[in-house]
């Protein structure tokens, strides 16, 4: 039940029907949840471990507010260790491997189209969470998905899809351009190209 209510809460604050700095009271959320109050305590301090949940000690509990500040931050952990699964799944990385990029790709770009933005970010996801996989360190994949929920936290707070439209799509065909190549220092410039311009993307909405 912990578990459950850690899920549920989880995508509550990342898809924003809990909202930055809304006070949380376990009461209410086990009687939202249909259990009793000790799991969702659990779960809430699972969730402050994250940064998602922050409390002042006997005092109160809330969602953690969001700090564009915070974003490069982020981005920055972001890249980094996704380059380093780029660079340990190069050798691997098959011609199906590949053929499953660009498939995942022109997925994105149609949900693009269709001004879905949760499916958008979904769909983007999944496409970097391919280039993750194909590294096949369970470690790396276990720290990249808890900095990813953070990520999609914040772009679905920030990001509009006309800001964004189309370019994350062709950055990701530089990416598997290069990967036909057999080109991995290009690869990895053009994945850390794309974090980077997903991070000025949030700075343009912001401003």
């Amino acid at each position: 039940m912990r578990d459950e209510a850690y899920n549920t809460l989880q995508e509550w604050i990342v898809l924003g029907k809990l909202e930055p700095d809304a006070k949380l009271k376990d009461q209410e959320l086990s009687e939202m949840l249909g259990i009793s109050r000790t799991p969702v305590r659990e779960a809430l301090l699972k969730l402050e471990d994250e940064g998602l949940v922050v409390t002042k000690a006997n005092r109160w509990t809330q969602v953690a507010p969001i700090n564009p500040v915070e974003a490069e931050n982020i981005y920055s952990i972001g890249w980094t260790l996704e380059c380093l699964a780029l660079e340990q799944g190069t050798a691997l990385i098959s011609s199906k491997d590949i053929a499953e990029l660009e498939a995942l790709n022109e997925r994105f770009y149609r949900i693009l189209r269709s001004d879905d933005k949760l499916a958008a970010i979904q769909a983007d996801n999944e496409f970097h969470n391919k280039i993750i996989q194909l590294s096949g360190n369970a470690e790396l994949t276990k720290i990249l998905e808890g900095v990813k929920v953070k990520i999609k936290r914040m772009e679905l707070h920030y990001f509009r899809l006309n800001v964004r439209k189309l370019s994350s799509y062709e950055e990701h065909k530089q990416i598997i351009d290069a990967l036909k190549r057999k080109n991995p220092a290009q690869a990895k410039e053009a994945l850390r190209d794309n974090w980077k311009n997903s991070l000025e993307r949030i700075r343009l909405y912001i401003e």
